[in-house]
């Protein structure tokens, strides 16, 4: 994956004392390098994007809500349809037929085969728009 000059600074200093949200970020990192190796990230102030020539996923750390693991990521994609599960934290639909999902991600394991399916969609979507 393409990475900016300064990208371990700046992922350091985005997750600064979230030691278990930076693991859960380095664990996708290292998924979507192998899934999609000619993307790119950009760390910015409130999350770090993955496009392959459009954003294709978000990953932020989220404000607390009463539901919602302590310590998680907030993991963004979009889709052409709403995906029906209860890991999806959030879905709306901003424009028709493009749903943005928001699912936490708490740990490793939860960076599971599905959850790669989604963002595998994810990808391919955004590369058609």
């Amino acid at each position: 994956m393409k990475t900016p000059e300064y990208y371990e600074t700046d992922v350091q200093a985005f997750f600064e004392g979230r030691p278990a949200e930076l693991a859960v970020y380095q664990a996708l990192f290292r998924r979507l390098d192998a899934a999609f190796p000619d993307s790119r990230v950009k760390v910015q102030k409130t999350q770090i994007s993955f496009y392959d020539r459009r954003l294709y996923a978000a990953a932020s750390l989220p404000r607390r809500r009463k539901g919602w693991p302590e310590r998680c990521l907030l993991l963004t994609f979009g889709l052409a349809r709403r995906v029906e599960s209860p890991r999806i934290a959030v879905a709306v639909e901003p424009y028709p037929n493009r749903w943005t999902h928001h699912v936490t991600v708490a740990g490793e394991a939860e960076l599971d085969g599905e959850l790669m399916d989604w963002l595998r969609e994810a990808h391919d979507f955004a590369l058609l728009k």
